[in-house]
């Protein structure tokens, strides 16, 4: 039944405070059901890039710096900073009153063991700042020394992938002595960790002691409301399971929806299908260039001749709906790092050529082992498409599918496999694909002195205007070295949701505070 509200009542309501008006139609202690498609291989934050990870991590942990939704990093846990004159020296001021889960205050001595933590560990700490050292000032400021100056300092700090959570120092050291995941998630975001059940459900419960900025909510930044209690992760791998939940409605979100059914979707009376505006995902194929037949640089620019990116992405993807062709490492709206200057080595389709190239490669016979999940249709039907054009190449090969958290797993481990299909999350900078920079150590190990020469010097560059040449020569020595093959970019997923959700947003993955609930 449809509310109906009189002239005056609305008057009244818009003379209220927000929190007054919204406390007469919005349910607090509602729960919201997600049906989401991939579970996640560990929730620690460190040690992966993976959406099912930052999907979740990003409502329960907080970073020094986060972005805005002109992907600008802001200040999240930092009250206040300054930049020495050499532009080698942040000093960090952290905000005041913001307490962990646990209730215990965060101090500097939590900063530094956290951050020096994903220094060591995650792929973009040690990728992008090298030799950084981060110090306690005193109990509420943070020094960050940086052994040469670089444009993107406070956007990897920023990270929404390989977050760089900020956690309770016992933690840390617990995760350092024992060389393990950190054991529990704790962190001082809006929601913390109630529950997870391995492949099952993961649990998230409102934390009453969340303090907010005061800044408009903008991307991930600013003020965040928990007006939900609870937030359950439905794991749901099988797409008709989720596409049936969502026409019943036993689900209010509905992620990773079947792209064949979903025009099924837009005639059901209580849901809504929501489209981010902006995001998306670069589609790949990932070599490992580390052993195997795809070490020979030959042969992976021997399979990416072959390719016609247009029949290749259809395949994949099923309608030209879902994604854009595309040879650039960024994305058209990204001015300062958007790039057409790989075009030539793209899209070329020349089987004989390709054939060729195979023989100069020395290519022996071996075969050539592709890994898959049936939990990514898409990038399923991606590896499918592979498996053909290398056997029309005269190239063996065998596809190995697992559940996606055993192929994250076993994607470790370069004697596992030589290709695997891959979409990366559309990121703030270059320099945050793990897996162009040799020093970022993501599986199949990128080693282009050449492509590391050129990131450095990006990084060291005045301004990204002054920049903008050398990023014309990083796409080019990509397509080069092909340290993945670029088909092009996914638009960003449409989420079905309940139509009494409200305020649901994305920025490179859903954004779940300030999400509100009507009365039934």
């Amino acid at each position: 039944m449809k509310n109906v509200f009189s002239a005056a009542a609305l008057l009244l309501a818009a003379s209220l405070p927000w929190g007054s008006a919204l406390a007469e139609t919005v349910n607090r202690n509602a729960t919201l059901n997600i049906a989401y498609g991939n579970r996640p291989g560990t929730l620690d934050p460190y040690l992966t890039t993976n959406n099912a990870t930052s999907d979740v991590d990003r409502h329960i942990f907080e970073e020094l710096f986060t972005i805005n939704d002109k992907f600008e990093p802001v200040p999240d846990l930092v009250a206040s900073y300054t930049l020495s004159d050499d532009r080698k020296t942040y000093t960090f001021v952290l905000r005041d009153g913001v307490r962990f889960h646990d209730g215990q205050p965060l101090t500097a001595d939590d900063v530094v063991a956290s951050m020096s933590r994903w220094l060591a560990v995650s792929t973009q700490g040690k990728a992008n700042l090298p030799g950084a050292v981060f110090s306690k000032v005193d109990d509420k400021t943070v020094r960050l020394t940086l052994p040469e100056p670089s444009l993107i300092t406070l956007n990897v700090l920023a990270d929404v992938k390989n977050i760089a959570a900020i956690m309770p120092k016992r933690l840390i050291d617990a995760a350092n002595s024992s060389k393990k995941p950190v054991s529990e998630l704790i962190g001082t975001g809006p929601y913390k960790l109630a529950e997870f059940k391995q492949g099952e459900y993961l649990h998230l419960t409102r934390y009453d002691g969340y303090a907010a900025r005061s800044e408009p909510a903008s991307g991930l930044s600013g003020q965040k409301q928990a007006n939900v209690k609870d937030i359950w992760f439905r794991y749901i791998t099988d797409e008709s399971t989720r596409l049936a939940g969502a026409m019943t409605g036993e689900y209010d979100i509905v992620f990773n929806l079947p792209k064949d059914n979903i025009d099924a979707l837009t005639s059901a009376p209580d849901l809504t299908l929501a489209q981010p505006e902006s995001g998306g995902s670069l589609i790949t194929y990932l070599f490992n260039k580390q052993q195997g037949p795809f070490a020979n640089v030959k042969l992976r620019q021997a399979f990416n001749l072959a390719l016609d990116v247009h029949q290749t992405l259809l395949a994949g993807y099923s309608d030209p709906r879902f994604f854009k062709e595309d040879p650039s490492l960024g994305f058209p709206n990204q001015v300062d790092w958007y790039s057409e200057a790989g075009k030539p080595f793209w899209n070329q389709h020349k089987l004989d050529e390709a054939r060729q190239l195979v023989k100069a490669s020395g290519y022996n016979g071996e075969e050539v082992v592709i890994i898959a999940t049936k939990e990514y249709a898409e990038l399923y039907n991606l590896a499918i498409v592979a498996q053909q054009v290398l056997k029309q190449i005269g190239v063996k090969s065998r596809l190995d599918v697992y559940d996606w958290p055993t192929v994250l797993q076993r994607r470790q481990d370069p004697k596992n496999f030589d290709l695997c299909a891959l979409e990366f999350s559309m990121r703030q900078v270059l320099h945050q694909y793990p897996f162009l920079d040799s020093r970022a150590k993501f599986p199949g190990l990128s080693n282009s002195p050449e492509i590391d020469g050129v990131l450095d010097a990006i990084k060291q560059a005045p301004s990204l205007k002054e920049a903008r040449p050398l990023v014309d020569k990083l796409n080019v020595l990509s397509w080069q070295y092909l340290p993945v093959i670029v088909l092009g970019h996914a638009t960003p997923e449409p989420v079905a949701i309940k139509k009494n959700v409200k305020g649901y947003h994305d920025l490179i993955g859903p954004v779940l505070w300030n999400v509100t609930v009507s009365q039934p």
